[in-house]
Order: structure tokens, then sequence, then C-alpha cells
């Protein structure tokens, strides 16, 4: 077992996102990003499933075509091979944790 303790391994930077990759296994890896105000990663593709899960804030997410605005406790599930992305939205800090494993 693992236990993490979130509030002390979220970090922000004004010229980058935070990025902490919190387990990197072939069966599951599990990333925090932390973003400042209009911070973004950008929308892109990946070959494995996805749950973007929002910690803290708020942001827009984008899956595929479509944008929702989500906030703290708010999961996001995609598919393989769906554009996905987020932004920190202005005035509002964002920490997403994202859990990725394999398509099958």
């Amino acid at each position: 077992m693992e236990v993490l303790d979130l509030k002390k391994l979220i970090a922000f930077y004004p010229d980058k996102i935070g990025r902490e990759m919190l387990s990197d296994k072939p069966e599951m890896r599990v990333a925090l990003m932390c973003l400042e105000p209009g911070q973004e990663l950008k929308p892109h593709k990946a070959p494995m499933r996805l749950l973007m899960y929002c910690v803290e804030g708020k942001g827009t997410f984008t899956v595929g075509e479509e944008d929702l605005v989500a906030d703290e406790k708010t999961c996001i599930l995609c598919d393989p091979m769906v554009p996905h992305g987020f932004r920190a939205d202005k005035g509002s800090r964002l920490v997403v944790v994202a859990v990725v494993t394999p398509a099958d």
C-alpha cells in the first residue's frame, strides 16, 4: 500500500505546469498537475483510458469536441484516442490528478 499526501505534493510555477508523477507502472500511471490561472495542457490524444479528477480549483476540460467547466471533486472519463486537455480558468488555480490505464 502507498499513501500520498497531495497537499504536500502540490506545487505551482509561474512559467510552467507543475507535474509530479505519483505512480508510473505499466498497468496504471498517475500524475498530479498544478496550473496557475491561464495555464493549459493543450488537447492531445493517447492510446489509453484516462480519468481526470479535479482536486482543487476550477478549469475548463476538453474531451473530444466538448468543453466542460469543472470544479473540485469533478471526475471526467476519456476513451482512448479522444483528444483531451484542460486549462485553469482566469482567477483560479487548478489541481488535477490524471489516471491513465491501458486501453485493453
